[in-house]
């Protein structure tokens, strides 16, 4: 595949798998890296509402666990990446990972908002393999993050000092979710014709398992959520806001996912499973009636 953009007035084409892909992708994250340091966050002061309704949303414990893992698995394979400005990239987002964990530490341990303390995630012993379900793991779990977090924002239910101190946090999701996509689609590129096809079968199993794991995930979060329902995690997340139809909230994901990608280089290849999947959705529903929660 041949991908076509400009430098200014310049055109420029590259083979995807190429070098001047691979440049091209690990130079917009590095160069896009925000380095903003936790303890340093202005932290605001929250009265005892906002932090009523922080508490009572069903997700602390999966996301404090979930960033744990995430980083550490990032980590590792750039501990062992061979090509220098691949490790680069992906120490990068190793320490961005962690960096999100640690926000987490200290917004839960700010707000007293009680977190399940689980084992510490043991080192993967595959890291390619980790990496590439992490990262397809990221791409769902972005794509619904970014509605629930507009939701949150326009709804008030996050005050806007909240609001600004997540929302550097949220755009670097977006930065890690387009390095993956575009760093599966390069190593696929690279593989010998004869392995592609067990490259493919391997993405697809990648996807499978974080969708399998998203669904149990699903399940386990509703049912520790003072009763709520255990279907339809996003939408009972999305319903904290206020009254949000699945339409709704499917549609605001797309636009904010397609906000939030927006900045960078054009000729990157984007996430589209989870887009694909919120659209055909969207294309079956009746015109004018919300999908039913």
């Amino acid at each position: 595949m041949t991908k076509y953009g400009k430098i200014g007035d310049t055109p420029m084409t590259f083979e995807i798998g190429s070098d001047e892909h691979k440049r091209l992708l690990c130079r917009f994250f590095v160069e896009s890296h925000d380095p903003y340091v936790p303890t340093k966050l202005p932290w605001p002061d929250l009265d005892d509402s906002v932090k009523a309704r922080l508490k009572a949303l069903p997700i602390w414990d999966e996301a404090v666990a979930t960033e744990a893992e995430t980083a550490l698995k990032v980590v590792t394979l750039g501990q062992v990446e061979p090509d220098p400005v691949m490790a680069e990239a992906i120490a990068m987002q190793g320490y961005e990972e962690e960096r999100h964990a640690e926000v987490l530490r200290l917004l839960t341990q700010k707000y007293g908002i009680p977190v399940q303390e689980r084992a510490a995630p043991v080192k993967p012993r595959n890291a390619e393999w980790s990496f590439m379900r992490v990262g397809y793991g990221e791409c769902f779990d972005s794509f619904f993050a970014f509605g629930l977090f507009a939701l949150a924002r326009d709804s008030g239910f996050f005050p806007p000092s909240l609001v600004k101190l997540f929302e550097p946090i949220m755009q670097e999701e977006a930065r890690h979710i387009l390095f993956h996509v575009n760093w599966i689609a390069f190593k696929r590129a690279r593989k010998p014709a004869l392995m592609r096809p067990a490259y493919l079968f391997q993405r697809g199993l990648a996807i499978y398992l974080q969708i399998f794991g998203r669904v149990k995930t699903a399940v386990r979060v509703g049912a520790s959520a003072n009763g709520a329902s255990q279907d339809n995690f996003a939408m009972t997340s999305a319903q904290s806001f206020g009254d949000v139809t699945m339409r709704g909230f499917l549609e605001t994901c797309l636009a904010e996912n397609d906000k939030r990608l927006a900045p960078y280089d054009a000729r990157l290849l984007r996430p589209a499973l989870a887009p694909t999947i919120a659209r055909a959705i969207l294309a079956v529903a009746p015109k004018g009636e919300p999908v039913a929660a």
